[in-house]
């Protein structure tokens, strides 16, 4: 197979970039699109030029740092996937593909396809976290949890971080990426301690890094690897409206034990 890459090439964060021409020749149709790239660069160390930036850790879909936009879609046209685990046999042979990197202002170009993306791990710093006490493991059943609120708990849980979200949000919101984080720990018993103080200190930080709000568009469940639902920024929601009741010193009102799952 045969493809015609449009690869964004870009200096430094203080550089102009442009978009540069590559042909990608000999590509098996089992070949992800990381080793499509790694065989290009391979072929432009050969002739003594720059090999194309981009990152990529794991390439088993876990970490998220394989971070592209290719053709206009953040980690490719196939769904629930990283960029690592989308495969060549996805594109027609002679295919134009276009390859830039997230865009956003949150997100600052460090190096041709290459990102900052640090903007999350401060969001995490800010609230992300549960009051660990030192001492004997506690036995797993003392904490009982049902478990359609495990479930759905795993589920908000299993966000990667990567910033698809938002990448394919056109106001570079990171609301998606937030509501899972707020919600997995709000819906769990060790995560109640900081509860209201979670959301507020999360969205506070979302935006100091300059982020946008949300579009109601749904481009961020569509885009995600892990399929991360837009229902979770209602829970954000309604978790920031119980941080106002409380902080005001109203009552909070009774929880449902299933109403965070539907």
């Amino acid at each position: 197979m045969k493809f015609t890459l449009n690869i964004w090439r870009q200096k430094g964060p203080d550089e102009r970039g442009r978009f540069v021409m590559y042909e990608a020749r000999d590509v098996s149709s089992g070949m992800s699109f990381l080793e499509m790239l790694d065989s290009v660069n391979q072929g432009l160390i050969a002739k003594g030029e720059e090999p194309v930036a981009f990152e990529q850790d794991c390439r088993e879909g876990i970490c998220g740092s394989c971070s592209l936009v290719i053709n206009g879609i953040p980690h490719g046209p196939d769904r629930g996937i990283t960029t690592c685990q989308l495969y060549m046999r996805r594109f027609p042979d002679g295919a134009v593909i276009t390859v830039e990197p997230w865009r956003a202002r949150a997100f600052p170009i460090i190096k041709d396809l290459v990102v900052d993306r640090r903007a999350l791990d401060r969001i995490m710093q800010a609230g992300g976290y549960i009051s660990v006490h030192t001492g004997g493991a506690v036995d797993g059943n003392v904490l009982l949890i049902s478990k359609d609120q495990a479930e759905t708990a795993m589920d908000a849980a299993s966000c990667i971080g990567c910033g698809a979200c938002v990448a394919a949000c056109k106001n570079a919101s990171a609301m998606l990426f937030v509501a899972a984080k707020v919600s997995h720990l709000a819906l769990l018993p060790q995560g109640k301690p900081e509860r209201t103080n979670r959301v507020n200190t999360m969205l506070e930080a979302m935006d100091r890094e300059g982020f946008g709000s949300c579009g109601n568009q749904n481009e961020c469940e569509a885009v995600c690897p892990k399929r991360i639902s837009v229902r979770f920024i209602a829970t954000l929601n309604r978790e920031y409206l119980r941080a106002g009741v409380v902080e005001s010193g109203l009552p909070a009102e009774p929880e449902s034990p299933h109403a965070e799952s539907t």
